[in-house]
């Protein structure tokens, strides 16, 4: 069931019996490394791997792209390239729950079930959504970053150390752009199960919020809140992990 390096996915832990398969989608700003403590975290037969978006880590020579739908094709023709894979599922936090939502739309398209979505910290397709940080000074995303971050200080490598910021900064960018432009095309309904995953004081999506990605949803549908504010990943990884896990198989 191992999918392999691709040029989309990174392995962050193999299974070779593996039972089911994991793909991560990380947050704006984020790389496939965002995820290897949830990899390590779920059970010992899934296979983990994690999509690695353009523009950072080893794949920092390549232009970001701007454009969420875009995005989606092209990691939605990569897995559909990988052959059928049993129980596959998808996990996406923040910008990665909408590519992750894409990327199962269009793997249902293809005629590719997808076992069950798990989407985070993210509104639900077609609800308002409102924002142009793109198009703001280098100091507006830092803020942004900092007022998100569960530690801000964490961020303030960005103000202290230029050359780190003309890695990270383009990116983030560019992955804002593909959000704030990003437009909701009313399609069927997903019939893989799907999972609205909230952190109970994240500022960006409220409960009730995340809960209505039950209306994209054709199948089995329910909602998890966590304690935490929007990366509340990091402060509930058992939980996170155990959740995950149980539906996966």
């Amino acid at each position: 069931m191992a999918i392999g390096r691709t040029r989309w996915l990174r392995e962050l832990r193999a299974a070779p019996a593996a039972t089911a398969v994991l793909v991560c989608f990380p947050p704006g700003g984020g790389s496939a490394g965002a995820y290897r403590a949830l990899a390590q975290a779920v059970e010992p037969d899934v296979a983990v791997y994690a999509v690695q978006y353009p523009g950072r880590q080893d794949r920092l020579g390549e232009p970001s792209i701007p454009d969420l739908a875009a995005l989606a094709a092209a990691v939605t023709a990569d897995l559909v390239a990988c052959g059928p894979v049993p129980k596959l599922s998808l996990f996406g936090h923040s910008m990665g729950a909408t590519v992750a939502f894409e990327v199962a739309r269009g793997l249902e398209r293809e005629g590719r079930p997808v076992h069950h979505l798990f989407v985070s910290g993210r509104i639900a397709p077609g609800q308002p959504y409102s924002g142009a940080l793109h198009q703001g000074s280098d100091e507006e995303l830092i803020a942004e970053l900092e007022r998100l971050a569960n530690d801000p200080a964490s961020v303030a490598v960005l103000r202290t150390e230029p050359s780190v910021a003309e890695l990270v900064l383009p990116a983030l960018r560019a992955d804002y752009q593909a959000v704030e432009t990003y437009a909701y095309e009313p399609g069927a309904s997903l019939r893989c199960a799907v999972s609205a995953l909230v952190g109970d004081e994240d500022p960006t999506v409220s409960v009730d919020r995340a809960r209505l990605w039950a209306q994209v949803a054709a199948g089995e549908f329910e909602s998890a809140v966590f304690p935490g504010r929007h990366h509340y990943l990091d402060e509930c990884l058992p939980e996170l992990a155990a959740y995950v896990g149980a539906r996966l198989g």
